[in-house]
């Protein structure tokens, strides 16, 4: 029997009361902007005790000349639980849910050097693009955009 359980988080106070697998403190309304989202997914990793030891959250997306993907946008899991399958487990849940919505493949990104992430997602089926580049735009405030 697994040491925990993936649910699909569907209130927002489950993902406050995750916080800490997230980078930061969640808010209640920033949970509640995310799980009302269309195509946005949260799921949680949940011992029979009731404590989230991991999540993956992901995006469907669409484009006009393509079929639906699912980008995986996060995947997080608590210090004591890694190496445990928490992250397979979750990366799986998170593939069968892009299939059962049509989803033909799902990707991420990460940094090249982290060599977790990425051990974690071949083992997943992934496959790394060693030529994609990902170009971010973090502040869209416009201070910081150069006059044209």
């Amino acid at each position: 029997m697994a040491q925990w359980t993936v649910v699909r988080a569907q209130h927002p106070a489950e993902l406050v009361a995750a916080s800490h697998l997230f980078d930061g403190p969640v808010s209640h309304d920033g949970a509640a902007d995310a799980l009302a989202r269309p195509g946005h997914v949260v799921l949680l990793a949940r011992t029979p005790d009731g404590r989230d030891v991991g999540f993956v959250s992901g995006v469907e997306m669409r484009h006009p000349d393509k079929d639906p993907e699912m980008f995986l946008y996060e995947l997080g899991v608590d210090e004591a639980w890694r190496r445990q399958g928490v992250a397979s487990a979750l990366l799986d849940a998170l593939r069968d849910l892009a299939r059962g919505l049509g989803c033909q493949g799902m990707w991420t990104g990460t940094e090249a050097d982290n060599a977790a992430a990425l051990a974690t997602y071949r083992r997943a089926g992934a496959q790394v693009d060693r030529g994609s580049v990902f170009v971010v735009w973090d502040e869209l405030d416009g201070e910081d955009v150069p006059a044209r």
